[in-house]
């Protein structure tokens, strides 16, 4: 073994005098690949050399460890090195346990968010569906949106579930049928979300438009496109995969041609809800500004401003800050913003949507003031009339007693809230 500058040659070189003559015949010649000069080397020979400085502005002084990247000399010239230099000198032991900590962050972060949305939106969807008061076109969009939500965040969780169930597995050597079928399943649950999302935007937009817009009519497209759409792509997806980029468990998505058939309609989406975003924003302006609606310059901003920030989860605006930069640009704060952060947005989607909507909380209070009411009676002719409760004639009259004054009591609530609205 011989000592060079900065290189390790494993096998001891010809002379440099011989090296002169012989060594562009026999071996591989001097080389700069613009980050490491190379010196000769004969045939079979693997030279080893230590990472350039260069890489160690990237990584911070307590974390940054110089490591060694080699070539062998081949009959065809010098290989490829091995390992690449940004595996050898940007993830050495140290600067990978510091990375690997930067992946646990944020798959913590997206755990809690996708469990909070879940959690979230099934509520929503348990009242939305238990209050038939609030069965209407809208409402039916809005559940299906949050159903999306409900599926990617499961999808997202089985994947994690198969492909890093270990910290310590080989993923990228899973092939079974079951662990691409996960694949497939989360490709379509993320389309689903990003098209209902664009739905949502659609039907705004559209309800803002057409003066006379048959809902139930369009509801049945709207249904097609959020489901549908996502099925045809993402079997053209994995058929694709099946022929040309059979490789692992398709969760690494190296054929960009192959990878656009996902790709494609999601950044079509997000680019035609800003711009219905956009349109629905000119609109509400025109709107708030008519003589019709009263009111100052600030109140009229701020109503704007507030439908504004209503409107940016639920046409996922957001996803516009980093859709269309080159995936290998900012990583990492791709993947706080989008994976991260975005993991809340059902959950910011149920609030504002559910939780928080007027007509939603006037059916829980008037459903909880007939269910005390009803209560109430129940309790108190029990025990003024114990012997009614054990009489099979006179039961049947107390819940005649029971149905009218609950009934009288309904009709003085809404009396009562009626002007109010």
């Amino acid at each position: 073994i011989e000592l060079k500058g900065n290189s390790i040659l494993l096998f001891k070189p010809m002379s440099d005098s011989l090296c002169l003559s012989s060594c562009l015949s026999s071996g591989c010649p001097w080389m700069w690949d613009n980050l490491t000069c190379w010196q000769p080397a004969r045939i079979g020979e693997v030279v080893e050399v230590k990472c350039p400085e260069l890489f160690s502005q990237f990584m911070s002084e307590e974390d940054y460890e110089l490591g060694t990247v080699s070539r062998n000399c081949t009959m065809f010239g010098w290989s490829e090195t091995f390992p690449h230099y940004i595996d050898a000198c940007l993830y050495e032991e140290t600067g990978s346990n510091h990375t690997d900590t930067y992946y646990a962050s944020v798959k913590a972060l997206y755990t809690v968010g996708y469990s909070t949305s879940l959690v979230s939106l099934t509520m929503a969807m348990v009242i939305l569906c238990r209050f038939r008061k609030l069965h209407c076109t809208r409402n039916f969009i809005h559940m299906n949106l949050f159903v999306s939500f409900i599926l990617r965040a499961i999808s997202v969780f089985i994947k994690d579930g198969v492909l890093y169930a270990k910290e310590d597995s080989e993923h990228c050597f899973i092939h079974t049928v079951e662990c691409r079928a996960v694949m497939i399943f989360f490709h379509y649950c993320v389309l689903s979300n990003y098209f209902w999302l664009f739905i949502e935007g659609l039907y705004l937009f559209t309800l803002l438009v057409e003066t006379f817009f048959p809902e139930k009519r369009y509801f049945y497209w709207y249904i097609i496109i959020g489901w549908g759409t996502p099925t045809v792509c993402v079997t053209i997806w994995a058929v694709l995969r099946l022929h040309f980029d059979d490789v692992g468990c398709w969760d690494m998505n190296d054929n960009a041609a192959i990878w656009w058939v996902i790709k494609g309609p999601v950044l079509a989406s997000i680019m035609i809800n800003f711009v219905l975003f956009v349109g629905i924003i000119i609109i509400l302006v025109q709107k708030l500004q008519s003589p019709d609606i009263g009111g100052n310059e600030s109140s009229i901003y701020l109503r704007l401003a507030r439908s504004t920030l209503l409107l940016i989860p639920l046409f996922g605006i957001h996803y516009t800050v980093f859709a269309f930069s080159p995936e290998n640009v900012s990583k990492k704060e791709r993947l706080v913003f989008e994976l991260g952060l975005g993991s809340f947005q059902g959950f910011v989607v149920a609030v504002l949507y559910c939780f928080l909507n007027g007509e939603v909380q006037s059916e829980i209070k008037r459903k909880w003031r007939s269910w005390t009411v009803n209560r109430y009676f129940a309790v108190d002719l029990k025990h003024r009339h114990p012997s009614l409760a054990s009489s099979g004639v006179n039961g049947g009259t107390q819940l005649s007693i029971l149905s009218k004054s609950s009934s009288q009591i309904r009709m003085s609530s809404l009396q009562a809230e009626t002007p109010a609205t």
